[in-house]
């Protein structure tokens, strides 16, 4: 088998369904399979896989092991020779997985791949390629200067060498997982891939970002961004440094307060309300029961030309490919003013997200 997609879900049952959608039409043409791990959802989403996806190999944990052990399960089962650990509440093209293996095919000294990924409104997630986070660069990430965070020696569409790749999607060969013994699983959420990755590096192996192919990640869905969020990451921070960094007693000293002061002061999420000028959905019909539901005006176009600020755009997944539904999102990016939502192939809901900070929105109809 060439590639196994291990996807572990929390409560995301929807997103999930859209994933799932995406990913068997870009395994269509590929010795493939798909694991979803499932950390004790309360919303259906087993139930939801075994009725639309019964090829899937479904595995139900009792409890919320959290990202790092639930991924390790779900790596276990997984037979082939790649993998790709991937979030639920994303949305890859057809090629994106062969565009991955035909980049790492030759690579004699591969370690992570990652790829461009953007958010719910088409804007390029900068943590899609990271720096090592460092004592000063993490201080100044936290302080709102992400400068020497992020890995700005590429720009969003390009290929080339990084050194810390994003959770939401990693591309390796099996055989590195298992020899580094996956994710540290001292982490719950949050660090746990910037850990997998600096692990690789110091193996020799040169971690990658590939530029050529987008993926949607609907941030603000897996997770809310609330205390919660920010005493695991500034956690899972702490849990890096100790482990990979400790030199002596006063830096220990000033990355513990350091921490813990700048969650004190951290800034409280501004949320903001959205307005829709109308909906505009990119069809070749009007889809029975949608606009039922809006509380809009629903008007049926068969692309994204000539429309205005405030419009929220709903893609039909059966008239146009993901591919081409994430390059009209890449292209046209917030800039715009657009806002856009998804209906899956025979699905009866459509989804979006627009911004990193709350819950996408799930319309049923």
């Amino acid at each position: 088998m060439k590639l196994s997609v291990v996807i572990l879900n929390y409560n995301v049952r929807y997103f999930l369904e859209l994933c799932l959608k995406s990913v068997q039409a870009a395994i269509s043409d590929l010795e493939a399979e798909i694991i979803v791990v499932d950390n004790n959802s309360e919303d259906g989403s087993c139930s939801m896989i075994k009725e639309l996806f019964p090829k899937v190999i479904l595995i139900e944990n009792k409890e919320n092991f959290g990202f790092s052990k639930g991924n390790n399960i779900g790596v276990r089962e997984a037979q082939g020779e790649y993998l790709c650990v991937l979030n639920p509440d994303t949305v890859v093209a057809e090629d994106t997985f062969k565009k991955l293996l035909l980049f790492s095919e030759d690579k004699t000294s591969l370690g992570v791949v990652g790829c461009k990924l953007i958010d719910g409104v088409g804007r390029f997630l900068p943590e899609s390629k990271r720096n090592i986070p460092f004592v000063k660069a993490a201080f100044k990430k936290l302080f709102g200067d992400p400068s020497m965070y992020y890995a700005n020696h590429l720009n969003e569409n390009d290929i080339g060498e990084v050194n810390v790749l994003v959770g939401a999607f990693m591309f390796m060969k099996r055989e590195l997982y298992q020899k580094i013994e996956g994710f540290d699983e001292d982490y719950f959420m949050y660090g746990e891939d910037i850990d997998l990755s600096y692990r690789v590096l110091k193996l020799g192996l040169q971690n990658y970002y590939y530029g050529k192919t987008s993926v949607i990640h609907y941030k603000g869905e897996s997770t809310l961004r609330d205390k919660n969020y920010a005493r695991r990451f500034y956690g899972a921070m702490q849990i890096f440094y100790k482990k990979h960094f400790k030199k002596n007693f006063l830096l220990d000293l000033f990355v513990f307060f350091g921490i813990r002061l700048v969650y004190f002061f951290r800034k409280t999420p501004i949320y903001k309300i959205k307005r829709v000028n109308k909906y505009v959905l990119i069809s070749d019909k009007l889809i029975g029961g949608l606009q039922g539901v809006l509380n809009y005006e629903l008007e049926l176009k068969n692309s994204i030309d000539n429309l205005d600020k405030g419009d929220e755009i709903i893609f039909d997944a059966k008239y146009l490919t993901y591919k081409e539904i994430i390059g009209s999102m890449d292209v046209a990016s917030p800039k715009k003013g657009l806002t856009y939502k998804i209906i899956p192939q025979n699905s009866n809901f459509v989804l979006g997200s627009d911004d990193a900070i709350s819950r996408g929105e799930v319309i049923v109809f």
